[in-house]
């Protein structure tokens, strides 16, 4: 900053450090008149009475919420604010009223101080129950005390000072001037913008996820497509409600794109791929898909990676360039039929179209094998030991489990050939002894040359 913005500064400091004197000297001087303390103690004993309301209704309201079960579950979150803030709540009920009271009885005069406590009372009441609109837990804090502060400052008349004094705490590069008052003008209304760009995509999303006109993947790339837009637009708006010139933002703009084209190449890889994957439908959220020792459902397609949830309850965070690059095996791409082969093997003296019969009707008896696809048994070969099989169905929830399926199928084999009489070989090995003549002497080794 130049001297003469740092003079200007200081000399402001020193103006407003002689009216916060000022002002502190009136307030104690008002302080010290009997009506003031009176006043005060009014205001302190209408507290004390709110803390003992409160102490004798909020557990006869808590029992009245717990009896009311069937309520909406935003009827009960109300009441739950309502509880938290039942002393709040009265102690306004009750200086609103002494207020009321003190105006009718004497001069306005008398009552100053404790008109300036209920509205003060009332707008942080009010900002309490409305910032409880806002989920994040975060930004309500923010909000809350931000709202807080500017009403503070507004009942007591101090807004302006205060901004002047922010005002000049800038910094100057160039033709930028940046200052506090434009950085806390900046935050509080980018947090406005943001919060109903944040509302309208929640309830575009809402609607566009009902409408069964689109596939689901195109329902997600629509709706990442406006979140982008107005988060975009409500930061360019943003910008320009507090004047700042967006023009001067290019070379900032500039250096942001030569770092994503530098240092964020696989960032901006897995962006670019998950649009791709939204919008040549290869993946869609549902799908069950296997990528190397991974296998299960897209829980979720996000901008950077593909969420995959499996049955052990563990979610695999896939990056969507290794969907676009790999391998990918989509057991539901074109269809969500799934056919399963198991094998097994028959002693040789079974009968083998009894077999295939009773292997195929045994694979019916699970609900989730399809009959409209009806199961299959071939032979594949003759083998050592045994005859060998391949059973082939079909079903049409793999998301159910592969494994299981499969274990059912095999149990409902064992208990058909157990009925009717099937083998299941095993292999056998025999082993020979040869009886040597009586007085036939065992050979002697030959003897190593190499040892000798």
């Amino acid at each position: 900053m130049e001297p003469q913005t740092d003079q200007t500064l200081a000399a402001e400091l020193a103006v407003l450090g002689r009216y916060l004197v000022q002002q502190a000297d009136a307030l104690t001087a008002h302080l010290l008149r009997p009506w003031t303390l009176y006043q005060l103690a009014i205001a302190l004993a209408l507290f004390g009475l709110a803390h003992g309301l409160r102490a004798v209704l909020g557990p006869r309201l808590r029992g009245w919420m717990q009896s009311r079960e069937g309520w909406p579950m935003w009827r009960m979150r109300l009441l739950v604010v309502v509880h938290r803030r039942l002393r709040a709540i009265l102690f306004v009920v009750l200086i609103w009223l002494a207020v009321v009271v003190m105006q009718e009885v004497t001069w306005p005069s008398r009552s100053y101080l404790l008109v300036l406590l209920s509205n003060l009372a009332l707008a942080w009441l009010i900002i309490v129950f409305t910032t409880r609109l806002i989920l994040n837990p975060l930004l309500r804090k923010a909000v809350r005390w931000g709202a807080l502060i500017w009403v503070t400052l507004r009942v007591l008349d101090m807004t302006d000072n205060v901004a002047r004094l922010l005002d000049r705490m800038a910094i100057e590069m160039g033709e930028i001037r940046i200052s506090v008052l434009m950085v806390v003008q900046l935050v509080a209304t980018l947090a406005i913008f943001f919060m109903v760009a944040k509302f309208a995509s929640r309830w575009l999303s809402a609607r566009i996820a009902a409408s069964e006109d689109l596939t689901p993947s195109m329902r997600v790339l629509v709706v990442k497509l406006l979140q982008t837009v107005l988060f975009l637009t409500a930061f360019i708006i943003g910008l320009r409600a507090i004047g700042v010139d967006l023009t001067g933002l290019a070379f900032l703009s500039g250096a942001i794109g030569l770092g994503i084209g530098f240092g964020l190449q696989k960032v901006v890889s897995n962006l670019v791929s998950g649009v791709i994957i939204l919008m040549d439908k290869s993946i869609k959220p549902g799908d069950v898909i296997s990528i190397g020792e991974t296998f299960g459902w897209i829980n979720q397609l996000g901008a950077r990676y593909a969420s995959i949830s499996t049955r052990d309850g563990r979610e695999y965070l896939i990056p969507n360039e290794d969907l676009i690059t790999g391998q990918v095996v989509n057991w539901s791409h074109s269809d969500e039929f799934v056919r399963l082969d198991i094998t097994f093997g028959t002693s040789y003296g079974d009968d083998p179209h009894l077999v295939r019969r009773i292997a195929t009707e045994a694979a019916l008896t699970d609900d989730r094998v399809l009959s409209a696809r009806p199961p299959v048994c071939h032979i594949t070969g003759f083998g050592d030991s045994s005859v060998d099989y391949v059973l082939r169905f079909w079903i049409r929830d793999p998301t159910g489990g592969l494994t299981n399926i499969r274990g059912k199928v095999f149990l409902a084999l064992w208990d058909s050939f157990k009925a009717h009489g099937v083998t299941i070989p095993f292999p056998q090995r025999e082993v020979r002894l040869i009886d040597r003549p009586p007085g036939h002497a065992p050979e002697r080794p030959t003897a190593d040359p190499l040892r000798d």
